[in-house]
């Protein structure tokens, strides 16, 4: 599989022009798979993996009996009614309703023969109130949309052959605390993820991605995306490589132990200097400005990779290519890039 050239236009072109259409069809489909939140900042627990609200479709359910409650108060509503109107085909409703009262979300009315109907508890009031709080953290949108989408790809194309992303958008899978994960949510997951090597983009037409063997093995482990990539940074040991203006990696990947008394971790920089190499050729530069973008990057890299890189040099370096490829226009690749240099930036203020 002809893996070199990677056509970003293309994919930003494709996720553009259907991201709408399956935003809609995705607000029908909810899915089942439990989502992992964190604990939050004032340190009260957050959805969990177990719990109702951690599951999407019961998520949902939950946001729609507060809809109803407030057109009705103190009525039982039927959960039958929601699975129709969600058109949640092979869905149980009494399932439904019997998994949100064993967490003391609702109670069952067992007088309507066998007809789930339902009353919210405070408890589930209060679930309500904390989805909606859930949906305004960013970076638990983001974990959810990277480990949502991972498990989809493993699932859809676990063999590595391409699939198109945008796909991912119709399928149940892409809720996040009982709202539909959008076209930005997925380009960001990508960035993430293609950064960390989890998937890898090809050039096909319509533009498609592939899991990697790493990402297969971060789908077998079970674990969040966040948990593998924290794995796979012990201490102070860094993995680096430099491909070529063509993205192909000169050599054998190249291992190096680095000691540094300042404090600084060259690692997302050297990454950010791979990352050009590898995308430099498709981001439709003149000649002359994708020369100097590789050269700062290979200046980058240099630094990046010495015995004690200088925080300031690592800040001039990646800001010159944060500023070429925000010139260089809004493909995904350049926003991809743009994202690892501000990723990289902000770690020498911590």
């Amino acid at each position: 599989m002809a893996r070199n050239s990677i056509n970003q236009r293309a994919i930003e072109k494709h996720l553009k022009e259907i991201a709408k259409g399956y935003e809609r069809a995705a607000r029908r489909n909810p899915i089942r798979v439990p989502i992992q939140t964190e604990a939050s900042a004032e340190g009260g627990a957050l959805p969990g993996r177990e719990t109702a609200e951690g599951a999407p479709v019961l998520s949902r359910l939950l946001l729609w009996l507060g809809e109803q409650a407030q057109l009705s108060s103190g009525s039982y509503v039927n959960v039958t009614r929601f699975v129709e109107e969600q058109r949640l085909d092979g869905e149980d409703p009494l399932v439904l309703a019997f998994e949100l009262e064993k967490d003391d979300l609702v109670q069952v009315l067992r007088a309507y023969g066998g007809m789930p109907h339902v009353h919210l508890t405070d408890a589930g009031r209060a679930a309500i109130h904390r989805l909606k709080k859930l949906r305004t953290d960013r970076a638990a949108r983001l974990r959810c949309t990277m480990d949502a989408f991972q498990r989809w790809l493993f699932d859809t194309a676990g063999d590595q052959q391409p699939a198109d992303p945008a796909l991912f958008l119709t399928s149940p899978a892409a809720y996040f605390a009982g709202s539909a994960i959008s076209s930005d949510d997925l380009h960001e997951a990508l960035a993430h993820l293609v950064e960390h090597k989890l998937i890898e983009l090809i050039d096909t037409d319509p533009a498609t991605v592939a899991i990697t063997p790493q990402g297969v093995s971060c789908a077998l482990a079970g674990g969040s995306v966040q948990d593998h990539i924290n794995q796979s940074r012990p201490g102070t040991t860094y993995n680096n490589y430099m491909p070529n203006a063509k993205g192909i990696i000169i050599g054998e990947q190249q291992h190096f132990t680095q000691t540094n008394t300042d404090g600084v971790d060259p690692t997302l920089f050297a990454q950010l200097a791979g990352y050009i190499g590898q995308v430099s050729t498709t981001l439709g530069m003149p000649e002359a400005d994708r020369a100097e973008l590789e050269r700062v990057a290979r200046d980058l890299h240099t630094e990046a990779t010495s015995a004690n890189p200088e925080p300031g040099r690592l800040r001039q370096f990646a800001t010159q290519l944060k500023d070429k490829l925000l010139e260089a226009g809004t493909t995904i690749a350049a926003t991809m890039g743009v994202q690892m240099a501000e990723q990289a930036l902000a770690a020498l203020t911590q």
